[in-house]
């Protein structure tokens, strides 16, 4: 008897947990919808990186070698010098260096030519602070707006505009329902 009934009870529950209308969405469940789709398919904000032997002579070049020396402390290229003329009592020095990418460069290297790279200068995360806003369009689509956080990797000193307004950006996705597989991301 307590065998049928707690067949009955476990019956029952499966019934009504199977029965959650999956037709409904929350700013919660949207939230878990974007954060899924963004794992998968990360945002991010790319610049040309050049390597392979680069001439560095005057002032500016000088701060650019800065940077590439900064990227060598954490790991992420090796520069060897090829050349280097030291002007006596002079500013103009002239330095020539073989850079190359490590594998450590590898997660941010998108593509990779003979003597450039595209490379990922700034990721973007979905802003934990933020509430997610959601219009729902009809019963199997929704518009989904999000504030993506910015986060600065190695490279970011090589991007043009380094001056940006904001230290994040919203974006809008839309979703839609799918049957057996639920709310997912659409492009």
């Amino acid at each position: 008897m307590k065998h049928k009934i707690l067949t009955a009870l476990l019956f029952i529950v499966v019934a009504f947990t199977s029965c959650k209308d999956i037709g409904k969405i929350s700013s919660e469940e949207a939230g878990e919808v974007i954060t899924d789709y963004l794992k998968a398919n990360q945002e991010y904000k790319t610049a040309r990186f050049h390597f392979g032997e680069i001439k560095f002579n005057s002032k500016n070049e000088m701060i650019e070698l800065e940077k590439y020396r900064a990227l060598e402390d954490e790991g992420y290229i090796s520069m060897t010098l090829q050349e280097g003329k030291k002007k006596f009592l002079s500013k103009d020095s002239s330095y020539v260096y073989l850079i190359k990418l490590t594998e450590k460069a590898n997660d941010l290297v998108l593509k990779q030519d003979e003597d450039k790279a595209t490379v990922k200068v700034v990721l973007y995360e979905l802003a934990s602070e933020k509430p997610v806003n959601f219009n729902r369009v009809n019963d199997n689509n929704a518009k989904v707006t999000v504030s993506l956080k910015k986060t600065n990797t190695v490279f970011a000193p090589f991007q043009k505009n380094t001056n940006e307004n904001s230290d994040f950006i919203t974006k809008t996705y839309r979703l839609k329902q799918d049957k057996e597989e639920g709310w997912k991301v659409v492009k």
